[in-house]
């Protein structure tokens, strides 16, 4: 029974729904929430299952036949994906219940937050990309309105450039689509995959594919059209910024890895050479921009670009090993971050403030709260044997292994720059006693409902790390399925054959 399928997608909608018409009952609006984003994680982690035991799941949707109608599919990597969107929205939905105020509740940031949820999970799960632009236009139109919840200042200006931005990738995306559909006569990607074989015009079609890696690349955080990101992160609440900085775009490094493996694979040598240099470009350019920022939130915004660089470096070097290396980063990265972002709300609550010239002595008043920024901090930097040290062992062993000594080097810097920044962070808002110029800022309580996401989060962290062989077998599996995708296109196609 491949119907599991459909409830990643149906869940979340049903309950933006669900709160919409409770739109005056705050509180139960709250619970109802809640409920929905425990029922989406067990949800996915009931496709990772099925997918773990039986292999690709497909439903096509209306009982029409791919190519001609909408399928939904589920390898490795999709179910993956699933499983960490849903671990991070419940994390994300339990934070906001003690950090979001009866107004913004009321308001509506439970309906716009599942139909980001809803739009995710259907990015990850449909099998053609015309369905792929539509799940990108409701993520979109849902973050937008996450994004200026509060309408103070630095969120408009920040909503402002991330829009802009957005609709140019969307442009390309739309421009891409129509150039491949009249090339192929299809969109469904596992048609695709055949279709690329037998076109003439292979020049056209690496054109069509640099459009798609704009388009897929802006919505990553790629180097040079990344600077939305940084100017729009840090300015909504941070269980919002939190999701952003987790998942949306990780959307983007996946459109990347499903596109340039299993429909662009005419021309690697071109497509994959330039997707090593922006991959280089990525990383130096976000770690350096992490460098240079005082403020908690920028730090880590700047570090998203500079990891999604690790990430696209994997799928540039296209080894089994290096594709194994860039889905462990991402499910790493994604767990990582948002509970760095979650901390820096801990720390804001204890501070009162997120610049690190007005912060310090946190250590000695919440040693606790220290802990929790140590752990995923130094995951992030690639300390052992936390989780990002399995992640970045595997891409500088693959760049190592194909000879690409340059970029182990760049991965490597990177690496050490990384460490620079969570050093600077644990000394200012950590370590050092607070600033003599400072007044002392009365110690807030912390909210359990924002301590209960970060502990969890931490603690899987710490899994991970130790116990990394389960993931790196999900990860190597889901590597195979994309170097070897005749098992994806098999499962689309089989109806049509028949």
């Amino acid at each position: 029974m491949t119907n599991i399928l459909v409830f990643p997608i149906l869940l979340p909608f049903a309950s933006a729904a669900f709160c919409l018409l409770l739109w005056r009952k705050p509180e139960i609006q709250q619970a109802v929430s809640l409920i929905g984003s425990a029922s989406h994680l067990a949800a996915g982690i009931l496709v990772l299952n099925r997918v773990v035991d039986t292999g690709i799941q497909v439903i096509f949707v209306g009982n029409w036949p791919a190519p001609f109608g909408i399928s939904l599919v589920a390898d490795h990597l999709s179910a993956l994906m699933l499983t960490i969107t849903g671990i991070l929205s419940m994390s994300a939905a339990v934070y906001a219940r003690g950090e979001l105020s009866g107004l913004l509740r009321r308001n509506g940031f439970h309906p716009l937050f599942h139909m980001l949820v809803g739009g995710l999970s259907g990015a990850f799960l449909t099998g053609d990309l015309f369905n792929l632009y539509v799940w990108f236009e409701v993520m979109l139109m849902a973050s937008f309105g996450l994004l200026v919840w509060g309408q103070t200042r630095p969120q408009m200006d920040g909503a402002v450039k991330y829009v802009v931005i957005n609709l140019f990738a969307t442009l390309m995306f739309l421009m891409g689509l129509a150039l491949l559909y009249g090339l192929t006569g299809t969109l469904n990607m596992a048609h695709l995959n055949q279709q690329i074989m037998t076109c003439e015009y292979k020049g056209l079609l690496t054109a069509v594919a640099f459009i798609f890696m704009v388009a897929f690349g802006i919505k990553a955080g790629m180097f040079p059209l990344f600077f939305w990101l940084p100017a729009s992160y840090h300015t909504p609440p941070v269980a919002i910024s939190a999701l952003f900085a987790g998942m949306l775009t990780k959307v983007g490094v996946y459109a990347l890895i499903r596109t340039f493996s299993l429909v662009f694979h005419h021309d690697m040598d071109t497509t994959h050479g330039i997707l090593l240099v922006l991959a280089a470009m990525t990383m130096v350019t976000g770690v350096l921009g992490a460098a240079a920022q005082n403020q908690f939130r920028r730090i880590l915004s700047f570090h998203i670009i500079s990891q999604v660089g690790y990430m696209v470096l994997g799928l540039a070097l296209w080894t089994p090993l290096a594709l194994t290396g860039t889905i462990f980063y991402l499910i790493h990265h994604m767990i990582v971050k948002a509970n760095l972002f979650f901390v820096s709300g801990l720390s804001r609550d204890l501070a009162g403030t997120m610049n690190l010239e007005e912060m310090g002595g946190i250590y000695r008043d919440k040693p606790f709260v220290a802990i929790l920024f140590f752990i995923p901090a130094f995951s992030l930097a690639g300390f052992p044997p936390l989780s990002g040290f399995w992640a970045k062992l595997l891409i500088i062993k693959s760049c190592l292994s194909v000879q690409s000594y340059i970029a182990a080097a760049v991965a490597v810097a990177v690496g050490l720059m990384t460490v620079f920044s969570m050093v600077k962070i644990w000394i200012e808002a950590f370590w050092k006693p607070l600033p003599p110029h400072v007044s002392k800022k009365p110690t807030t309580a912390l909210s359990a409902w924002k301590i209960a996401p970060v502990c969890c989060l931490v603690l899987l962290t710490l899994c991970i790390g130790i116990g990394a062989e389960p993931v790196y077998e999900l990860a190597q599996t889901a590597a195979g399925e994309l170097m070897n995708p005749q098992a994806y296109i098999e499962a689309v196609l089989q109806r049509v054959e028949k």
